[in-house]
C-alpha cells in the first residue's frame, strides 16, 4: 500500500514583515519535491493564520483526516513550524 500524503502550506497574516516563505513559494518548493520524490499528494491543505494558539480551521480538518484514515498519511510541509508553534498542535 502506498502512503497518501496531505501538502500543508501555511502563512501567519500577523506578522506578514518577518514571513520567510509566501504560500505560492511553498507550494511551488513543495510541489517540485513531490515530484523529484515520487511523492503523491493526495490533498492540499492552505491557510493564512498564525499557528502560535490552538484552534486553526484548516490545520484541525487535515487532522481529523488524518485521524479517521485507516490508511497511512503523510505530512509535508515547507517547514516544520509551518505544522506547529505551540505544544497542543505539535502533540
Amino acid at each position: 500500500m502506498k502512503t497518501k500524503f496531505f501538502l500543508y502550506a501555511r502563512k501567519s497574516t500577523e506578522d506578514e514583515e518577518r514571513q520567510v516563505m509566501s504560500i505560492e513559494a511553498q507550494l511551488a518548493e513543495l510541489a517540485e519535491f513531490a515530484k523529484r520524490e515520487n511523492i503523491e499528494i493526495a490533498e492540499t491543505f492552505i491557510e493564512s493564520k498564525s499557528a502560535k494558539k490552538p484552534g486553526r480551521e484548516i490545520f484541525n480538518q487535515m487532522m481529523s483526516k488524518v485521524h479517521e484514515s485507516k490508511e497511512p498519511i503523510g505530512l509535508i510541509a515547507w517547514h516544520p513550524d509551518r505544522l506547529a508553534r505551540n505544544s497542543v498542535d505539535g502533540g
